[in-house]
């Protein structure tokens, strides 16, 4: 062991706006409708990518419609901001799984299940190959409950501006500062939120 970091230091988790969907299951409770789109990444002139998202199919350039680069050729997605169960926290979900899109908007029009922001959901990521894209996945609906008041009073505290994607904005960026109180940075619930939510 050398000095070069403190004894006992272990890079923290920093938590993330934007919710991924791990291997295994994704437990969630949708609480915005959904905006859709087309999306696509771009170079930034500083050695990476950023992406760009317009609303329909008519705004994706010519040249994007074609491009032989998967990464550059615009797909359709979703994106609605929910409350994932295993970080505690607001986040955004992005979707451009049709295979969940599909499953969803099944349920959407279900007259037993209907509006997805009555009932959590799960989405289960299955490995099948070797390569990232070896993945399947299903998902998952709970019966419909309430939402959580812990959960709905943290959402009512975290401002999410969703069409702020279109123009490549920060969805979270708030231009009161003091609008979300102390405790619940970063979209998280406090402790004694926490509890209820899982009571």
């Amino acid at each position: 062991m050398n000095d070069f970091l403190p004894e006992g230091y272990k890079t923290p988790d920093i938590p993330s706006n934007y919710m991924e969907l791990e291997e295994g299951q994704n437990a969630f409770r949708i609480l915005s409708s959904a905006i859709v789109g087309y999306k696509w990444w771009v170079d930034n002139g500083e050695g990476s990518r950023k992406p760009l998202r317009v609303r329909t199919a008519d705004e994706v350039p010519t040249d994007v419609q074609n491009a032989t680069d998967n990464q550059a050729k615009a797909k359709h997605f979703w994106a609605f901001t929910v409350y994932n169960y295993e970080t505690k926290s607001i986040q955004v979900l992005e979707l451009k799984q049709q295979t969940i899109m599909r499953a969803i908007e099944a349920l959407v029009k279900n007259a037993k299940w209907g509006d997805p922001k009555k009932y959590d959901l799960i989405i289960e990521k299955v490995k099948t190959g070797t390569k990232d894209w070896d993945v399947e996945y299903s998902v998952i609906p709970e019966p419909p409950t309430p939402l959580d008041a812990g959960i709905a009073e943290l959402a009512k505290n975290i401002p999410v501006n969703l069409t702020a994607l279109y123009n490549g904005n920060d969805p979270f960026a708030v231009t009161d500062a003091e609008k979300a109180p102390k405790g619940k940075a970063n979209g998280q619930l406090t402790a004694s939120q926490h509890a209820r939510a899982h009571s």
